[in-house]
């Protein structure tokens, strides 16, 4: 009996979890297996529907290898959108490997007319940024952090979202924070922040996401499902 074709699904993100489970229910009985990849940056992750495997691959050769041993036929991008290196080596394996490739992203935020945002590309251009204009940073991340020898005055707070635009308030009072620093991610879970410091008249230095090779896109889980049928 021919192995079923598999659909690998590069995830880690809200949209990339509620995807596998519409295509393990719609894919699935037209004979697609659904394989979800996790980067696992954290413990303990919400596991998705279907097939799942976690850690990364060992760049594009790795890529490569594995879209071959597990017979893949159709790949879905899935990732957040700063995760550069994963979608751009998922490009590069696609092509080689001469399959279908879409990339599953969220919109951007936007700023509006009560916003003051200031724009920066990368990491590398915030910190320079925050050295002339911070005194004190507190680090908020799901997983705890070790601070480099010499790294300026910080505090690691570490908690999982999501959160309300109260419970931002609330945070941003407390530590009386006076400026803001966040990636375009886009998406509601995370929006709550950014109407907090809409709400608090705190600047926020946001980073522009990185540019991508140009591939098939799409905003709509359903244009996904769609995309696989066709």
């Amino acid at each position: 009996m021919k192995p079923r074709s598999t659909v690998l699904i590069l995830g880690g993100t809200s949209e990339a979890y509620e995807l596998a489970e519409k295509l393990v229910l719609e894919a699935g009985g037209q004979g697609f297996r659904i394989l979800t990849s996790l980067r696992g940056s954290t413990q303990k992750p919400r596991l998705p529907r279907g097939d799942h495997r976690i850690g990364g691959f060992g760049g594009v050769h790795g890529l490569e290898n594995f879209l071959r041993e597990e017979e893949v036929s159709h790949v879905i991008d899935a990732t957040h959108p700063f995760a550069e290196q994963i979608s751009r080596n998922a490009v590069h394996a696609c092509r080689s490997s001469q399959l279908p490739l879409i990339r599953l992203e969220r919109p951007s935020w936007e700023p509006e007319s009560e916003d003051n945002w200031v724009l920066k590309p990368n990491l590398k251009s915030a910190a320079v940024f925050l050295v002339a204009h911070a005194s004190f940073s507190l680090i908020r991340t799901i997983e705890p952090v070790s601070f480099l020898e010499g790294f300026p005055d910080a505090e690691n707070l570490t908690a999982r979202g999501p959160f309300s635009k109260d419970e931002e308030i609330a945070l941003m009072r407390s530590w009386k924070i006076s400026l803001l620093l966040c990636k375009n991610s886009g998406g509601e879970a995370s929006f709550a922040k950014l109407l907090a410091a809409r709400e608090l008249s705190i600047p926020v230095l946001m980073m522009t996401r990185p540019e991508l090779p140009e591939v098939s896109q799409t905003e709509s889980i359903d244009e996904v499902v769609k995309w696989l049928a066709n």
